[in-house]
C-alpha cells in the first residue's frame, strides 16, 4: 500500500519516469553502501532484537511519511523550500523519508534473511522460503488493489495511517519467535570475514551463478514495478483520477499470478534441478514483461501481467533458495548481506537506467517536433521503451544461461552422472539427461512388496 501510494504522489506530481527511478534509488542505495555493515551487525548481536529495532523505526518513518501527507499544505515552509508547492513539497518530504527507510533497511533485511533458516529444518528450508514468497505476494495481491481503493476514494493520508499501524502486527509476529542471540563471535577483523563470504560467492561456480542470476532479476525485471504508474497514464492513456486503481490493480494481478506460481512449485517434478529452472524461469520472466511493454490495450496488460507473476516468482524464490541451502551457517548473515546489497544496489541501478532510456528514447523521437501529438507519441514510446528494453535483455540473459549452465548450483561436479551436456538449449529446457537418469535410479530400486489383503500386511506372496 505504502508503495503505490508514494508512487502515484510522485508520478501525478512529476510526470517525470527518471523521478519514479531516483525515489527508487533513495530507498534501494542506502542497501547499497550500507548492506555489507548490516550483514557484520547482523552477524555480532541477536537477531531477534535487531528485527525489533529496525521495524520500530520504520513504523516511525512511517508514521512522518503519514504526517507529510496530512500536512502537505505547510511542508514548504517546515522543510525550508517556501517557493515549492504544496505538490512539489509533498515529493521532497517523501524522497527524504525514503531514504531514511532504506538506511533502515540496510539493518532489517540481513535480519529477516536469518530469519527463516532458524525457525524451520534445513530439509524443508526451500519449501519454507516459497511459503514466505507467497505470503508476501498475496500481500502484493490485497495491498496494491486496496491502495488504489483508497486514494481513490479518501487520498493518501488514511492509507499511510493504515500502513503505519500494521508494523504494530509486525512486531508482535516478531516478538514471539524464539531468541537467536548471536553466533559465537570470530576472533577475525570483521573486513576478513567479508572477504571469506565474498570469496565463497565469488570462488565457487555454484553461489557465483546463483549470484549473478539474483543480480539480473534486481536489474532488469524490478523496473516494470517502478515505471507502472506512468505506463498506465501514458501508454493505456487512463486519467489522473482513475490511475490509482488501474495501477493498484494491475499490480494485484501480478501478485495473484505469483501466488499461484508459488503454489505450483510444489508439482515441480523431482528431477528437474535448479539449475535449469533458474534460467527457464528468467528467461520466462524477460519474456512476459517485454510482451507487457510492447502493450497498448488495458485488457492485454491485465492478461500478460498474471504470467509475469507466475514467472517472478519462479525467477526470485528458487534463486534465493539456492543460495541458503548452499551457504554454511556461521556466514549466512553474511553472504545474504552481500547478495542483498546486490540485488537492491542492482535494483536501484535498474530502475534509474530504465527511466533514462525511456526518456532518452523520448528525447530523441520529439527533436525537431513541435507538435503536441509529435510529443505525446515520443512520451509514450518512451514509456514503452523503459519497461520493454531491460526485460528484452533478461530474456537474452536467460537463453544464455540455459544454454551455459551450473550444475553445481544443485552440488554436482564435472564427472557425475547428472551433470550432463551444458552447451545445449534444448537440453537446458528439457533437462533431459537428469530425466533419463531418474528413470535409471526407478528401475535400479526393489519393487515395493506385494500387498496381502488377508493380513494387512506387506510380503512376499
Amino acid at each position: 500500500m505504502e508503495m503505490v501510494g508514494i508512487q502515484m504522489i510522485v508520478a501525478k506530481a512529476t510526470g517525470s519516469l527518471p523521478m519514479l527511478g531516483y525515489f527508487a534509488a533513495a530507498q534501494l542505495l542506502p542497501i547499497l553502501f550500507l548492506g555489507i555493515f548490516g550483514g557484520l551487525v547482523a552477524d555480532r548481536v541477536n537477531r531477534k532484537k535487531l528485527l525489533v529495532v529496525t521495524q520500530a523505526i520504520m513504523m516511525v518513518i512511517a508514521a512522518l511519511v503519514a504526517a507529510a501527507a496530512y500536512w502537505r499544505d505547510r511542508l514548504p515552509n517546515v522543510i525550508g523550500l517556501e517557493h515549492l508547492g504544496d505538490a512539489q513539497g509533498l515529493v521532497a518530504a517523501l524522497f527524504v523519508l525514503s531514504l531514511a527507510q532504506g538506511v533502515v533497511m540496510a539493518f532489517n533485511i540481513p535480519a529477516w534473511q536469518v530469519l527463516t533458516p532458524r525457525l524451520v529444518p534445513k530439509e524443508d528450508l526451500t519449501k519454507a522460503i516459497t511459503a514466505n514468497g507467497i505470503q508476501f505476494n498475496a500481500a502484493r495481491v490485497v495491498g496494491p488493489a486496496l491502495a488504489g481503493v483508497l486514494l481513490s476514494a479518501i487520498g493518501p493520508t488514511p492509507l499511510f495511517v493504515i500502513n503505519t499501524f500494521t508494523f504494530l502486527a509486525i512486531l508482535i509476529a516478531v516478538s514471539t519467535t524464539p531468541d537467536a542471540p548471536a553466533p559465537p563471535r570470530q576472533e577475525t577483523h570483521p573486513w576478513e570475514r567479508i572477504r571469506e563470504a565474498a570469496a565463497f560467492i565469488f570462488r565457487q561456480k555454484g553461489p557465483l551463478y546463483v549470484f549473478i542470476s539474483m543480480v539480473l532479476m534486481s536489474l532488469l525485471a524490478a523496473p516494470l514495478i517502478r515505471m507502472l504508474p506512468l505506463y498506465v497514464i501514458y501508454v493505456y492513456g487512463v486519467s489522473f483520477e482513475a490511475s490509482d486503481g488501474v495501477t493498484g490493480s494491475l499490480i494485484s494481478v501480478l501478485g495473484i499470478g505469483a501466488v499461484l506460481g508459488g503454489v505450483a512449485l510444489k508439482y515441480l517434478p523431482e528431477w528437474y534441478p535448479k539449475h535449469h529452472f533458474i534460467p527457464l524461469a528468467i528467461a520466462g520472466c524477460g519474456l512476459t514483461i517485454t510482451l507487457f511493454g510492447l502493450t497498448n490495450a488495458l485488457w492485454a496488460g491485465y492478461a500478460i501481467m498474471f504470467v509475469v507473476g507466475l514467472f517472478w516468482i519462479w525467477s526470485f524464490n528458487p534463486a534465493w533458495a539456492a543460495m541458503q541451502h548452499l551457504v554454511p551457517d556461521h556466514m549466512r548473515g553474511r553472504v545474504m548481506s552481500i547478495a542483498n546489497v546486490a540485488a537492491f544496489g542492482f535494483m536501484a541501478i535498474g530502475n534509474v537506467a530504465a527511466a533514462w532510456l525511456g526518456k532518452g528514447v523520448e528525447a530523441v523521437l520529439a527533436t525537431g517536433h513541435l507538435g503536441a501529438d509529435a510529443a505525446a507519441d515520443a512520451r509514450v514510446i518512451g514509456t514503452h521503451a523503459a519497461v520493454a528494453g531491460p526485460s528484452f535483455a533478461l530474456l537474452a540473459a536467460g537463453v544464455v544461461m540455459l544454454i551455459w549452465r551450473a550444475p553445481e548450483v544443485d552440488g554436482l561436479k564435472p564427472g557425475d552422472e547428472e551433470y550432463g551436456p551444458k552447451r545445449s538449449l534444448w537440453e537446458g529446457i528439457t533437462a533431459r539427461t537428469h530425466l533419463e537418469h531418474e528413470r535409471r535410479r526407478r528401475r535400479r530400486e526393489p519393487a515395493l512388496p506385494a500387498w496381502e489383503p488377508e493380513t494387512g500386511h506387506a510380503g512376499a506372496k
